[in-house]
């Protein structure tokens, strides 16, 4: 049996939340190993609804290990809220279901304030040129500061002296910026003991992760990871700059958890029978009219973390192609087909056209990332309901069209398909544990 990574094929927002709910039945431990609490993934459990940021999606099961790995940067107070509504719930959150790497950085409330007055700063530009459509929580500020070595790290909570010393480091930059941007300095008396006060509720999670996961592969244990945003949005292959600050593709799951790479085993890529995404940034199938509207009225269109509707827009198969190279994806997980019910004809993007010359890949320059415009193929749409279908015996034989000529284009087979929010409504094609 193999290990699991389960990432966006799109933009984020794909559906992630409930395959890796569906998927951690057969798991033994989920581990988020990227992002922060600007990731959202919406679960629906017996009618219930979760919805999750920093947790990995498995916690909401009983039995299951819960992992935050190293690669993930944590706001320690929203971590502990999001504990607290679980606990509220019903969920039982404790240090025996949960881990967090002892050496994952903290995002500190400065992270979020200087994410925002930037946003703020790059709005006041003609035409507001400049934003990148953040989420405002400090993810891309505390990576930054990972990089620049003076972030503030999980286990430097359980020592004084380090902690005064790692405070005076960090405000030597963020006070100087904070200046330039007009905003008031951080007091670091008080974030001292702002971090004090919270050091004995959240350091009872820590410990070596890479050590508990170790010795649960060598026990036979089934790990599932579970990616945060999209391939799109990877800091390195997206649509750079409208990314997220860290790397999103499946081979992060290994770096980010502290496990070599053989560990990572099958990619399970997610996307939409549709796209979507939500932010700033090139969108080549974005529909600005009816349709979109529709599309994303009946998909729900709106962001888990921050409510913003989402941009909506006809599949893109050059996109997802290009994921599935990029993150060596070995099948797909296609979500919400039941939104294209009732569709007379459906359009898919195949190709791009820039300057008169077709592409079949998104180019990196951002100007000509703009400039592209799509090659569509239009297929035949289908009048009966495939929401809640369990089984391809249940889906209109033009949806089942739609989902062959999609294997296709983006050259990989669907393992899965969902019909629904709900965790039972979904089509097992291929069992990624199997292999």
């Amino acid at each position: 049996m193999t290990n699991v990574a389960v990432v966006g094929a799109q933009w984020g927002d794909e559906g992630k939340g409930k395959i890796v709910d569906w998927l951690s039945v057969r798991a033994d431990v989920v581990v988020r190993f990227q992002g922060g609490h600007n990731a959202g993934h919406t679960l629906v459990v017996d009618g219930r609804v979760y919805k999750l940021s920093l947790l990995p999606s498995g916690v909401v099961r009983p039995g299951k290990l819960s992992v935050i790995g190293n690669g993930v940067v944590i706001d320690p107070w929203a971590l502990l809220a999001e504990i607290e509504e679980l606990r509220r719930l019903g969920v039982s959150v404790t240090s025996e279901n949960l881990r967090i790497a002892e050496n994952a950085p903290l995002i500190l409330p400065l992270h979020g304030e200087l994410d925002r007055a930037r946003e703020r700063v790059r709005a006041e530009r003609p035409g507001g040129t400049g934003r990148i459509g953040t989420t405002g929580r400090g993810i891309g500020p505390a990576y930054e500061d990972k990089v620049a070595r003076r972030a503030i790290r999980l286990c430097d909570l359980a020592d004084r002296n380090l902690l005064i010393a790692k405070i005076d480091e960090l405000l030597l930059h963020h006070n100087a910026l904070r200046r330039g941007l007009g905003i008031p300095e951080v007091d670091g008396e008080r974030l001292l003991a702002e971090l004090e006060a919270l050091a004995p509720k959240i350091l009872p999670f820590a410990e070596p992760v890479w050590l508990r996961l170790a010795e649960l592969r060598r026990a036979g244990r089934r790990i599932l990871f579970e990616g945060a945003q999209g391939a799109m949005l990877d800091v390195d292959h997206g649509t750079y700059p409208f990314v997220t600050s860290s790397n999103t593709l499946a081979a992060q799951a290994a770096l980010g958890a502290g496990v070599g790479p053989d560990t990572v085993g099958y990619v399970l890529g997610i996307c939409k029978a549709y796209t979507t995404r939500v932010g700033a940034g090139p969108f080549p199938t974005e529909l600005c009219d009816d349709t979109g509207r529709l599309l994303g009225e009946r998909g729900h269109e709106f962001g888990t973390v921050t409510g913003r509707p989402r941009r909506c827009g006809w599949f893109d198969a050059v996109l997802v192609r290009q994921a599935v190279k990029l993150g060596g994806i070995t099948g797909l997980a296609l979500t919400k087909l039941d939104v294209l019910d009732g569709f007379e004809r459906i359009k898919v993007c195949t190709a791009y056209c820039l300057n008169g010359q077709l592409l079949h890949h998104l180019p990196a320059a951002m100007a000509a990332q703009a400039r592209v415009e799509p090659v569509y193929e239009e297929l035949e749409g289908w009048r009966e309901s495939t929401r809640g279908a369990r089984s391809f015996a249940e889906l209109p034989a033009a949806a089942v069209k739609y989902v062959k000529r999609l294997e296709e284009l983006v050259e990989c087979p669907v393992a899965l398909l969902s019909t629904s929010p709900d965790r039972d409504d979904t089509v097992l094609v291929h069992d990624p544990f199997a292999d």
